[in-house]
């Protein structure tokens, strides 16, 4: 029967299998979490106090609870969300009837398959750097499992040094078959799940507040790379997805605007050096919206350009994904307006912000034209409103309650309110959602733009100049458009420490080759990976033989690492101890003689040292009942070798040093003779 696992062991599988919950914490339920972690904590403190396994009348239930709850929840048990759920709940159930050493292997072969399963969300440098140290937690409490680590009770920094070095050891197989394993063309885990819930980026609605958890992420949205030089600060708009409906409340994007309804053809202006070519980099995000400057001129392979100028992917972005781009930055869209989308553009809802209707007929009965209605709205911003991230609630009537009551926000209140203006004014209007900004990295020339630079802004239908861009922020916090997110929001998040700000982004050069080098190596890049050696086009066969070659290779050179490294030790364990003791000696001066047996050395170390024999005897008599006294107890040689190794003499003084140690080295009279 398997062994019994000590509290000591049993605590570090429960801190492993607690650290691989921990790693999926982005995608479980808060409660559901903390009642995971409440159980290992619980089992742990109850078997520390001598209590037996939880009953198997007990946890089979617990097992049908999960899976009914996850099936409600989720609809079925596959895909990523549930899938995940469903691993780091077996695992603390597991934890709950390990008991011996058999059961604790297996929980840890489960971690490990619940840990990979956590790259299936994201797979950033600093996210895989924690999965790897994750990694050589688990392989710490297998190797502490093993039978020898169980006889010896070694300390735990020996278990970690040595799984340490076995992922050390695995690295070079590890790179073969992440260069040569044959590839699919899409990954498996793609498509269940995509449309239920964006991993991260702007939604296709926008309302007061909603995008707040954004303009305070962190975390990357896309990075660009042009051809010749960016664009300035005031043109960094990078065009999302365009918002037509207003219910009152939320914006959305309402009914597809087919291709009968295609807008004109963006015509370039006459601005010199206007038109940019580039390449986007975009983050996963699990829809089909693909960011472009404002405006693109045509839609990259793969993608589609939409009716109101936006593009969007044929499918959805479930790894990072890169496209060329041609965009205007000085241009003119549309001089003239279908009936059917100036209609989309007028619309508001019955009964919602009869102030701003008021306001805006007002101005128009005054004889004022588009243009300065336009410019009577952000002259209005710009004389009692501030830019704010957390700004009061707002009403039924939340643009009404906006204009004349709280007067400050970010970008979506100035755009939604703008928009509502225009429209009362009978101006078409529309929302436009994207980034804004964006750091430039001079080193590596590319400009990272995180989700943080999160954006609204308006368009507006003006005649023969048709879309107009107009953006209500820049009349309120100018800083937003001209020095960037970071700085118009500073003090109203942990991004606005600019020290940590610029590390960050300085740092994003590493996270960028990361996503180049390893997240985008696909099986276009597998196939040419053999071209130096001849093979245009790699096929599976190619790539299995030359994977076999790398194995070979590795495994070749492993051996004559391990033989020529490998100390040269003669005999067994118990030979081994008496050759370090004889060491020890040696450097006191006490030279072992081939033909001297341990108690002739014993003798000669009297002599030598008297000060030193009480505590050297011990252990010569201790060997020679080991070694010819036919003792084999094998925990009696351990001790033999432990005391071995703390054994200690003072050093033998060098020649013509006077002596500082009587008890040790020859006297003048036995030197002599």
């Amino acid at each position: 029967m398997s062994e019994r696992i000590d509290n000591v062991r049993f605590g570090l599988l429960g801190t492993s299998l607690a650290a691989v919950i921990a790693t999926h914490l982005g995608h479980l339920p808060a409660w559901f979490a903390a009642l995971l972690f409440a159980t290992i904590a619980l089992r742990a403190v109850s078997r520390q106090r001598g209590a037996p396994t939880v009953p198997v009348w007990v946890r089979i239930p617990l097992a049908a609870l999960l899976l009914a709850w996850i099936t409600m929840s989720f609809g079925n048990v596959f895909g990523r969300e549930p899938g995940s759920v469903l691993g780091c709940g077996l695992l603390a159930l597991k934890l709950l009837e390990t008991e011996r050493v058999r059961d604790a292997r297996v929980a840890v072969g489960f971690a490990a398959f619940v840990l990979m399963s956590a790259l299936l969300f994201t797979q950033s440098l600093g996210f895989t750097a924690l999965v790897c140290a994750v990694l050589i937690l688990l392989v710490a409490t297998l190797v502490a499992l093993q039978p020898s680590s169980l006889d010896d009770r070694r300390p735990l920094r020996a278990e970690f040094r040595s799984a340490g070095l076995l992922m050390l050891a695995g690295l070079p197989l590890a790179a073969a078959a992440f260069l040569l394993v044959p590839r699919l063309g899409s990954p498996l885990w793609g498509a269940p799940g995509g449309d239920m819930l964006a991993r991260t980026g702007l939604s296709e609605t926008m309302a007061p507040g909603q995008i707040t958890e954004l303009l305070v992420s962190d975390a990357p949205a896309l990075r660009a790379s042009f051809d010749l030089r960016p664009p300035p600060p005031q043109q960094r708009y990078f065009r999302t997805m365009v918002l037509w409906d207003f219910d009152g409340t939320t914006w959305s994007r309402g009914w597809f605007l087919g291709y009968g309804f295609m807008e004109d053809a963006v015509r370039r202006g006459n601005g010199r050096g206007s038109t940019y070519s580039y390449e986007i980099t975009l983050e996963p995000t699990d829809r089909r919206w693909l960011p472009s400057l404002d405006m693109p001129l045509d839609a990259p392979e793969g993608a589609r350009l939409g009716a109101d100028h936006v593009l969007f992917s044929r499918t959805q972005i479930a790894q990072p994904v890169r496209y060329r781009v041609r965009s205007a930055t000085d241009y003119v869209l549309a001089p003239t307006l279908a009936d059917g989308p100036r209609a989309r553009a007028l619309a508001l809802p019955a009964g919602f912000n009869p102030r701003t209707r008021d306001l805006a007929r007002q101005w128009r009965a005054e004889g004022r034209d588009d243009a300065a209605i336009v410019k009577a709205t952000l002259d209005l911003f710009r004389a009692s409103f501030t830019y704010t991230l957390q700004p009061p609630l707002l009403g039924r009537d939340s643009v009404d309650d906006f204009l004349f009551g709280t007067r400050a926000g970010f970008c979506e209140h100035y755009a939604s309110a703008f928009v509502v203006m225009m429209r009362a004014a009978g101006i078409p209007a529309r929302v436009v959602t994207g980034y804004q900004g964006g750091w430039w990295n001079e080193s590596d020339a590319y400009l990272l733009v995180r989700q943080s630079d999160a954006h609204a802004w308006a368009e507006v239908w003006l005649g023969e100049r048709g879309w107009v861009r107009v953006d209500p922020t820049a009349a309120v916090s100018p800083a937003r458009i001209e020095l960037g997110a970071s700085v118009a929001n500073a003090g109203e998040g942990w991004t606005g420490s600019s020290l940590l700000r610029d590390l960050r982004n300085r740092l994003d050069v590493m996270n960028r080759l990361w996503t180049e080098g390893i997240i985008r190596f696909d099986h276009l890049r597998q196939q040419g990976l053999l071209t130096p050696f001849g093979v245009a086009d790699a096929d599976p066969a190619d790539l299995m033989l030359a994977l076999a070659v790398a194995i070979a290779l590795v495994l070749v050179a492993a051996t004559v690492w391990a033989i020529r490294s490998a100390p040269r030790r003669r005999g067994d364990a118990l030979d081994h101890a008496w050759r370090v003791l004889r060491a020890r000696l040696a450097r006191a001066g006490i030279e072992a003689r081939d033909s001297e047996g341990p108690l002739d050395l014993l003798a000669r170390a009297r002599l030598h040292a008297p000060a030193s024999a009480s505590r050297l005897e011990p252990l010569v008599r201790h060997y020679v009942a080991l070694r010819y006294g036919g003792d084999t107890d094998a925990e009696r040689t351990r001790a033999f070798e432990r005391a071995a190794r703390g054994f200690r003499l003072p050093r033998a003084r060098k020649q013509n040093e006077p002596a500082t140690d009587a008890g040790v080295g020859p006297s003048s009279r036995q030197a002599r003779e």
